[in-house]
């Protein structure tokens, strides 16, 4: 761990210390979309867990961590949130509750806790792959787990 970046050792740290298998994995490239992460990774994009951040209405984070496979249907969990919409949050707005860049985000490891939908289709697969802190980090992990690590709201997003 000791040659990982800092954003990297705190999600190996938090791994550990749930007791989970799954390590940081540096991919060759950087991977900011799903579609470039399965591609390295030799996986269904659908196994990709994106993590995006929204802003709801109220400018409060949510954290929606989605199949690669669709796009989230923002009017949809906006109503399942109970917030009048939900907006893409800028690069600066990101980081200042994650810790972390864009395309890089992980579903843990954040500053202070953040309200997370989890995308119900990405139970279909056996192994899922979640950003590890930065653009070319990667962690695998299954469902149960990520719903368990993140205290998420299972729902379809898409």
């Amino acid at each position: 761990m000791a040659d990982l970046h800092p954003s990297c050792v705190l999600i190996e740290q938090i791994l550990r210390s749930a007791g989970l298998p799954g390590r940081v994995r540096i991919l060759d490239e950087p991977a900011p979309t799903a579609g470039a992460a399965a591609r390295q990774l030799g996986v269904p994009v659908g196994a990709i867990a994106n993590s995006l951040i929204f802003a709801t209405a109220e400018q409060a984070p949510l954290l929606v961590l989605t199949s690669g496979a669709h796009r989230v249907d923002t009017a949809k969990v906006a109503a399942l949130v109970g917030t009048a919409a939900l907006s893409r949050a800028s690069a600066d707005f990101v980081r200042g509750v994650t810790g972390q860049p864009i395309g890089g985000v992980a579903p843990i490891g954040h500053p202070a806790p953040i309200r997370t939908v989890l995308d119900t289709a990405l139970a279909e697969y056996g192994q899922i792959w979640a950003a590890g802190g930065l653009p070319h980090a990667v962690f695998p992990i299954s469902y149960s787990d990520l719903l368990a690590l993140t205290s998420a709201q299972p729902a379809a997003v898409a």
